[in-house]
């Protein structure tokens, strides 16, 4: 009797040993990258990357095998972006997107435009007479790329399959501030949703609510680093997001993020991920959840 039981016991084991590894690879088999192999995501699995540059934004957008990036970060924190990029084995770009001429955003664009491939190219019709600036669009006439002007309404982003992309701003023409060129995209896959805000203020912010958009959404990426100068509450209601990240450089001089932002997420029970906290942030939807990478 003893011996039959302990062999159920052994067998009950056995299959639990199984059934433990074969939900492991499940659940986690688009992560694994083999040595000089290229990074290959699960085609059934959108991967977000808000990648830590410090005190900047660059966020990479992976999904039915294309490559969107938004951002590259400032200069000063090169080495963290191309190490990055480097583990995923990325070689190209479908689409690249410049928000606005902030050195913190554009500050490794040229050498995206250099090293990669990339097929199309956006940024909002802005000028600016900064050398970062300049030797980004030298490098993108030295590769024959034009800029894609991006704006309210911009519709030729094409994710592939399950995916909708839509371009809520700029709006006008002109604005005072540069950080307001910086266009609020929403990104579908499936039932999930991210708002990408750039360093929207709080003036873009009330255009797009008085034009009454679908801005929902199930990830806010907080603008402008946390500063008061963005997230209105109106905003972040309408949005009313269960997730909130914040890309923004540890101890840096502006005292980003706010703590009166913070303090609104909280009050709203809105999790939060930082990047001068968390690091790189990896999130994954299957199209019906959204999970973080641990």
């Amino acid at each position: 009797m003893n011996k039959i039981f302990n062999l159920k016991n052994k067998s009950l084991l056995v299959i639990l040993i199984i059934l433990i590894f074969f939900s492991f690879k499940l659940g986690y088999n688009y992560f694994i990258v083999k040595e000089n192999e290229p990074f290959k995501p699960d085609p059934n699995i959108m991967l977000v990357h808000y990648i830590d540059v410090g005190q900047g934004d660059s966020i990479l957008i992976q999904v039915n095998n294309k490559n969107l990036l938004i951002d590259s970060g400032p200069n000063s924190d090169e080495k963290k972006l191309f190490n990055y990029l480097s583990s995923l084995y990325i070689d190209k770009f479908d689409y690249v997107i410049a928000t606005h001429p902030h050195e913190d955003h554009i500050g490794n664009m040229a050498k995206i435009i250099k090293d990669y491939s990339v097929l199309e190219f956006y940024a909002p019709k802005i000028q600016s007479t900064t050398k970062t600036f300049e030797k980004m669009l030298d490098t993108l006439k030295s590769k024959h790329l034009k800029i894609n002007v991006i704006k309210k309404g911009t519709n030729s982003i094409d994710l592939g399959h399950n995916t909708k992309v839509t371009v809520f701003s700029p709006i006008k023409d002109f604005y005072e501030d540069l950080n307001n060129y910086s266009p609020v995209i929403k990104i579908e896959y499936g039932n999930t949703s991210f708002l990408f805000t750039g360093d929207a203020q709080k003036e873009v912010e009330k255009e797009i609510l008085d034009n009454n958009e679908n801005i929902t959404a199930n990830v806010l990426k907080i603008g402008h680093h946390g500063s008061s100068t963005s997230t209105s509450t109106n905003f972040l209601k309408k949005v009313n997001p269960m997730i909130s990240v914040i890309s923004v450089g540890k101890d840096n001089i502006y005292n980003h993020p706010y703590e009166g932002t913070i303090n609104l997420l909280n009050m709203n029970k809105i999790t939060i991920y930082r990047t001068d906290i968390d690091g790189n942030i990896l999130l994954y939807s299957d199209g019906y959840k959204i999970t973080k990478k641990h």
